[in-house]
């Protein structure tokens, strides 16, 4: 197996000064006599919408170019690693140590024309490697990779829900699994939000719910049928949300709930008049 024979450099040095201090820190917070009350009660299950929003959160950073916020955010993404291997450690199920070391032995395994004398000649070779390598590590075949439902599976648990729809509607559709004009999908809509609709009339949470998912999955299809996007979309109306809202904020003279409904629509139609109005720069 590859390991590698770079010395340690002052720099490389001052790296794991670095980590092994955040490794101290995160042990002391979770320290039974000396931690901190939050962090002792935090689990892998109650983290798990941290590290969504942290993952997010270094997207939108990186997005902006701004370096010192790409720092800022990476170093909150890491901390949920740590605090994770942190917690897996003291129940001995793994470590931090683990961790890495898995992370490079799996680098190492899937790109053998970096680590060993396999010659490719295109980023197409080392896709199909990688797919190759990681099918037999998990003991499948290659056809068992290329099954459409395993694909499917792959995004609908590792995607967020909006996107993974998305991704979901388009291999299906190239599949064949597809309608024959977008006059259909229309009529499937409306048969999903008149079901929907009949679901809100009953207690069965479970199938509101069902129903809520399936009216949603349609206009994923429909944004597909007209080329958009449907993550870009939701994501642009929370930014106008957010942004009327602060407006509402700044032209409010008192909390927004001494406010009447009448008076907040007011509130909220002269926010939308101004952003409307503004250049474009000015509004992301």
């Amino acid at each position: 197996m590859f390991s590698s024979q770079t010395p340690q450099t002052e720099t490389s040095q001052s790296i794991l000064e670095a980590l092994q201090r955040l490794i101290d820190v995160v042990a002391k917070l979770r320290s039974p006599e000396e931690g901190c009350p939050w962090d002792l009660v935090q689990t892998p299950e109650t983290l798990i919408p941290y590290i969504i929003e942290e993952a997010y959160e270094v997207a939108h950073a990186i997005r902006s170019g701004e370096r010192d916020a790409i720092a800022e955010e990476l170093g909150d993404l890491l901390l949920q690693v740590v605090l994770q291997a942190q917690i897996a450690s003291e129940y001995n199920h793994f470590t931090l140590e683990e961790v890495a070391s898995g992370i490079a032995e799996k680098l190492i395994r899937r790109h053998p024309h970096v680590f060993s004398n396999v010659n490719v000649e295109s980023i197409e070779q080392v896709r199909q490697n990688w797919e190759q390598i990681k099918a037999a590590e998990k003991g499948e075949t290659p056809e068992q990779t290329q099954r459409l439902s395993r694909k499917l599976q792959r995004y609908a648990r590792t995607l967020p829900p909006l996107m993974a729809g998305a991704k979901i509607s388009k291999k299906a559709a190239a599949a064949g699994l597809e309608w024959e004009n977008i006059e259909s999908v229309w009529e499937k809509f409306n048969e999903e939000l008149a079901e929907f609709h009949e679901a809100l009339a009953t207690e069965d949470k479970e199938h509101q719910q069902a129903e809520l998912g399936d009216l949603l999955f349609t206009l994923v299809n429909i944004a597909r049928w007209y080329d958009l996007d449907s993550s870009a979309a939701l994501e642009g109306t929370n930014q106008r949300i957010v942004r009327r809202i602060e407006l509402i904020e700044a032209f409010a003279d008192r909390p927004l709930n001494d406010y009447s409904l009448e008076e907040l629509d007011r509130l909220w139609d002269r926010a939308k008049a101004k952003l409307a109005s503004a250049p474009k720069e000015d509004i992301v």
